[in-house]
């Protein structure tokens, strides 16, 4: 099992999840705000702040949205957690 936590502001939630499960209905339901889930209109961009390794390899949306694969920003919509923990704000 893996583990996600969202932090917003002061407060923070953990969810854990299966190994390769996508990330985005806990984002959801933790306030990440999301229009498109197709990874076109951005809406739904988190910061990574620790386990960036853990998650899933860019997707081509991604790229196109957020450019260089360096940074710390993931689409919510987009991202699947492989393992591990990982750490996300929006």
């Amino acid at each position: 099992m893996a583990k996600l936590t969202i932090v917003s502001g002061d407060d923070s939630e953990e969810f854990e999840l299966e190994d390769g499960e996508g990330i985005s209905e806990v984002c959801e339901e933790a306030g990440v705000p999301f229009a498109c889930t197709e990874g076109v209109c951005g809406t739904c961009v988190i910061e990574v702040l620790e386990g960036q390794e853990n998650l899933s390899e860019f997707t081509q949306e991604e790229k196109d949205f957020l450019g260089d694969e360096g940074g710390c920003e993931r689409l919510a919509c987009q991202c699947k957690i492989r393992h591990g923990k990982v750490k996300v704000t929006f």
